[in-house]
């Protein structure tokens, strides 16, 4: 790759967190040269009020100013921009819209679920076994949860995965955790939370979960990063140990009852959750757990990747950068 080629940026404003990633074009895709996260809790109430209130407002345009200042300092001319369920879902989205537009500088394209999912499978396909015949890729949300068949055909690279059938649940770790509660979890209420989660699940299952053979999980979001993090038993969150990891369904659950365990003060105490996420990483366990008994699966692959990947792939090889085979 040529020097001076360009830098792409792309935003996913989620229901929970606000992330950035600003890369160049590479031989071997893309280099990444900036990145930047910040949990912003932007559906915070949203379940009960139908809006985006003022104080998730002010911060995403806190996070966004920054991901606007990185963005400049890189020289970012091509970049995509996304928000997802909380701006799907709110009344009042279209007056956020123009505040973040007005006050951060950052124009936000509100995507539907299926756009999200198959940014997802471009984002994280490279994650896929090349010797499975594909995998049941989710991504647990804040707001929502997709759930998808990828599959390689014929061994095909990466690039020409293909989507298959998916369905977009409308829980996430922020809307289950405010219907359950997410401080003090039992064992009672987490096993409330998988099977309020498994009957939005289960007609999906019954419909595509049969011929799961040779297939493997792929799993992108907080909750597995965390879950692969508690597993390593990690000081501090490290991406290089965690992206790419395969756990075993042992390891899940021993991680998952190992979380159980905790108070929420030892949850907030821990380098791979924090206060941010201590009373959110229970309800994405139980959506795992109910992923999980749905597809019945021995091998999870765990990808801290995802959405901001997939725009940087999809810009890239729209601009001849990025082969598609």
């Amino acid at each position: 790759m040529p020097k001076g080629s360009p830098a792409y940026a792309a935003i996913d404003l989620g229901t929970n967190n606000c992330r950035l990633l600003i890369a160049r074009p590479s031989q071997n895709g893309f280099r990444v040269v900036d990145s930047f996260s910040r949990i912003i809790r932007l559906g915070e109430g949203l379940s009960s009020t139908g809006r985006i209130s003022e104080a998730a407002i002010e911060r995403a345009v806190g996070a966004l100013s920054i991901c606007r200042d990185k963005i400049d300092a890189k020289g970012a001319r091509r970049l995509r921009t996304i928000a997802t369920e909380a701006c799907r879902a709110a009344e009042n989205s279209d007056i956020f819209l123009d505040r973040i537009r007005t006050e951060a500088g950052i124009d936000l394209e509100i995507i539907d679920r299926e756009t999200e999912s198959t940014l997802a499978a471009v984002g994280c396909s490279p994650l896929l076994d090349r010797n499975a015949r594909g995998a049941i890729l989710f991504d647990i949300g804040g707001g929502s949860s997709e759930v998808m068949l990828v599959s390689r055909p014929d061994g095909a690279p990466h690039a020409t995965a293909i989507k298959g059938p998916w369905i977009s649940l409308p829980l996430g770790v922020v809307t289950l955790a405010e219907r359950f509660g997410g401080v003090e979890v039992t064992s009672q209420l987490y096993d409330a939370m998988v099977a309020h989660v498994a009957g939005y699940l289960a007609p999906f299952a019954t419909e595509h979960g049969k011929d799961v053979a040779g297939m493997h999980l792929l799993g992108t979001s907080g909750t597995v990063t965390t879950v692969a993090g508690v597993h390593l038993g990690l000081e501090r969150y490290d991406r290089r140990r965690v992206d790419g990891i395969w756990m075993s369904e042992s390891d899940i659950t021993e991680a998952i009852e190992t979380l159980l365990s905790m108070s929420y003060r030892e949850r907030a105490d821990n380098a791979c959750i924090g206060t941010e996420r201590a009373d959110l990483v229970l309800a994405g366990c139980a959506i795992l757990d109910a992923i999980r008994n749905a597809f019945p699966m021995p091998r999870l692959r765990v990808a801290d990747r995802g959405l901001r990947e997939g725009m940087l792939v999809e810009m890239m090889r729209s601009d001849g950068f990025v082969q598609a085979s």
